[in-house]
């Protein structure tokens, strides 16, 4: 028995929670059981919390404030001490948000037509901010093996024409759950820096790998990765604490750095609201014990949801991810056009989950479930779509 209990069932709905308060506006319906949206239903640590409280409590003036002299070396030795990654302060900034810093290096280092590459299926606004920004967006999609495992198309880009522009990875991968090896981004970075591609690393998944894993850092493989690279990271997944912008940037390359951190000086971006600084100082300085507890109780719902696919829903098998708390689900089998998916799963099993097509059409047939939450709920979860399942089949006879 652990020090933390993740089996508490916390109510969301009427708190303003995405996962709970827009099922209307995103499903059609409000009666769902939410497994979509990447946050935990767990308790954010009480540590954290705590450290929120007493700086609310202590002072009663909200005002302006500066970067706490523990911000950095927290986070230097988080990721010395999990990642074996030797950081400089230098090379660490606030960013608002992992999109939002994607948006910012997009206008930055590129202008309206360049190219963005993205290797679908991946994290949707991978795509959209691209998009949304007036780039060419260049899909190189993954390359799927008869084990149902994404690997990454090195001849496409060995291929493209493409001078210049950025290359956007996810790292370990949303929402397949893969951890690149070294070798992978070695070669990975060798390309980009060939064709001028600039390497934004979302590795917000980082501190999340399962099953005894070890993530690597893009910019730790080669010489050519930490001269072309921009990292982002966040302990908000990690922590269930993406309310409070936590996001951070890693830049090695000084003439990076110089161009995109002077950007957000400029533009007062790299400034952090009060409490984001000591949300992140409490989780990187006291959650150890809770990350790996929380680990474990993820990867036991994983191993949950694969034996309930396996012994009770003909036509859905369940992929186990390298990392992170969300599982692709795999449901061609069933022979479903991507709107009889939808129904089969909003209008039949009356769950929430996000519908694979989202991450590009090489997602066709998948739905991503999120197994961070307490296992009573997500009995209820698998219970529908195993019954949502078999009434499909009593049609089909």
């Amino acid at each position: 028995m652990g020090k933390y209990n993740f089996d508490e069932v916390i109510e969301r709905r009427g708190t303003g929670a995405l996962k709970t308060d827009a099922l209307a506006e995103r499903f059609g319906r409000d009666d769902l059981l939410s497994a979509w949206v990447a946050d935990m239903d767990f308790a954010t640590p009480d540590f954290i919390r705590e450290a929120l409280i007493e700086r609310i409590s202590g002072n009663p003036i909200l005002g302006y404030t500066i970067e706490p002299a523990d911000y950095k070396p927290s986070i230097i030795d988080w990721e010395r001490n999990l990642h074996n990654w030797e950081l400089k302060p230098e090379w660490l900034s606030y960013i608002p948000g992992i999109v939002k810093g994607i948006g910012m290096v997009i206008n930055v280092f590129t202008k309206p037509g360049d190219d963005v590459v993205i290797m679908p299926p991946v994290y949707h606004p991978f795509r959209i901010t691209a998009e949304e920004n007036g780039r060419n967006v260049v899909n190189i999609p993954l390359i799927e093996d008869s084990r149902k495992r994404y690997f990454i198309n090195f001849d496409a880009l060995e291929n493209l024409q493409t001078l210049g522009g950025v290359l956007l990875l996810s790292n370990p991968h949303n929402p397949g759950g893969r951890m690149w090896t070294e070798d992978e981004l070695k070669r990975l970075a060798d390309i980009c820096k060939k064709k001028g591609l600039l390497v934004v690393s979302d590795e917000i998944h980082a501190d999340m790998a399962l099953w005894g894993k070890t993530h690597v850092p893009f910019a730790t493989v080669s010489e050519e990765a930490a001269s072309n690279s921009i990292t982002f990271c966040a302990p908000s997944k990690t922590f269930n604490i993406p309310g409070i912008v936590s996001s951070f940037s890693v830049v090695p390359d000084e003439e990076i750095r110089s161009q995109f951190y002077g950007w957000l000086a400029a533009n007062e971006f790299g400034d952090a609201p009060l409490l984001s600084h000591i949300a992140t100082i409490s989780a990187y300085r006291k959650g150890e014990e809770w990350r790996k507890e929380m680990i474990s109780y993820v990867e036991s719902n994983i191993r949950y949801v694969e034996d309930f696919c396996r012994e009770n829903i003909p036509g859905v098998s369940a992929l186990r991810p390298d990392a992170s708390f969300l599982v692709w689900l795999d449901c061609r089998e069933l022979g479903l056009s991507h709107d009889e998916l939808i129904d089969l799963f909003v209008n039949k099993a009356c769950v929430a989950l996000n519908d694979g097509e989202m991450f590009g059409k090489e997602g066709a047939g998948m739905m991503r479930l999120n197994v961070a939450a307490p296992r009573a709920t997500l009995e209820k979860v698998m219970n529908r779509i195993k019954n949502a399942v078999a009434e499909l089949r009593k049609e089909e006879q």
